[in-house]
């Protein structure tokens, strides 16, 4: 099934008892959807990227439990809590370093552990994966509200890897603050990375911009030093994949020397996170980094453009830390460093 001429991009919906999302690997030559219904395709979608972001990476997967509740044959309330935590299992294995997966997923299951019948589970996990889809698109807007105050009109700002509409169920992380920014009346050009090796800037965060008619740039990855150097970029603002109480950043390789390069030059470095993106438990040394296939990086389409034999290394993930980042947006405000003070402060 393939859509045209959206309005908002919607990356991952519940329709007809299915669960529905954009295929990222087809982006930017196909707008095309496909339809999940089994929750072992859901999980392959998250494994795959074709759909990925942390937000929608956690939406994703509650909607692929309440897949799972919908199609159990159980006809006990034991018997589904087997099938559930049996699907529960397969999707929180799909990706190690995003932790909105794994609070999505427990938050559902929560819900699945309190019903008595299974109907009121069923109706439960659907219901809270439902709610999450909502709260993922209020809590970004919020974001972008908070986050649009700390952009001028007519700043150039950097962006690495994808954090938008597509990196979420829609509106977007960094890309939600731009988004704000723009809809306060504020004229915002982008730059955005490449984001090697499987290239989400390039396919995604540009194809995500132009869609929505936002003047962006695309640069390679090894030009953003240059960048800075030339006074061309006045702001940057990232995603998050996973965000440290202490306000270690993990995010997509590549962040932390964007983050480096930007404290050399003076220039602001932002990170747009929710608060289902924090982990308030993981020390830095305790956060696993995904390592994805070397044909990522080896291969640019179906051509090998490495010799065999070479050792290759292809981490998904590094860490920025605190001492290199501005603020942290999040929906309840702008977090300043020292980040575990701050975060306490705001929540109490």
């Amino acid at each position: 099934m393939a859509r045209k001429n959206l309005d908002l991009l919607l990356t991952v919906e519940w329709k007809d008892d299915s669960v529905v999302m954009i295929d990222q690997t087809k982006l930017p030559n196909k707008l095309v959807y496909v339809k999940c219904t089994d929750y072992k395709q859901v999980a392959d979608a998250i494994k795959k990227l074709v759909v990925r972001g942390a937000p929608a990476i956690g939406v994703t997967a509650a909607l692929g439990l309440a897949l799972a509740a919908q199609q159990s044959k159980a006809s006990t309330i034991s018997e589904l809590r087997t099938d559930l935590d049996a699907a529960f299992k397969v999707l929180r294995a799909t990706r190690p370093t995003a932790v909105n997966l794994f609070w999505a997923l427990e938050r559902v299951m929560a819900k699945a552990k309190r019903a008595k019948t299974v109907e009121d589970a069923r109706n439960a996990v659907l219901s809270e994966a439902k709610k999450m889809w909502e709260e993922d698109i209020q809590a970004n807007r919020q974001m972008g509200s908070f986050g649009a105050s700390l952009f001028r009109d007519g700043d150039v700002v950097l962006t690495h890897c994808n954090a938008g509409s597509l990196a979420t169920v829609a509106y977007g992380t960094a890309l939600g603050v731009i988004r704000a920014a723009r809809e306060q009346g504020k004229r915002l050009s982008v730059i955005a990375t490449e984001t090697r090796p499987v290239m989400q800037g390039s396919r995604l965060t540009a194809f995500e911009l132009q869609h929505d008619g936002v003047d962006v740039s695309l640069i390679p990855d090894t030009a953003v030093g240059h960048m800075m150097a030339r006074g061309a970029i006045k702001r940057i603002v990232v995603g998050a994949d996973r965000v440290l109480r202490t306000g270690h950043v993990f995010n997509k390789i590549g962040t932390y020397q964007v983050a480096t390069l930007a404290k050399r030059h003076k220039i602001p470095f932002y990170v747009a996170a929710p608060l289902s993106t924090f982990d308030f438990e993981s020390s830095p040394d305790e956060v696993v980094i995904e390592e994805r296939s070397i044909d990522e990086v080896v291969k640019v389409g179906k051509k090998r453009v490495a010799p065999k034999g070479v050792r290759i290394f292809n981490p998904a993930f590094d860490m920025t830390p605190p001492e290199l980042i501005t603020g942290i947006i999040t929906e309840k405000g702008v977090l300043k460093p020292p980040f575990e003070k701050s975060l306490k402060a705001m929540l109490g």
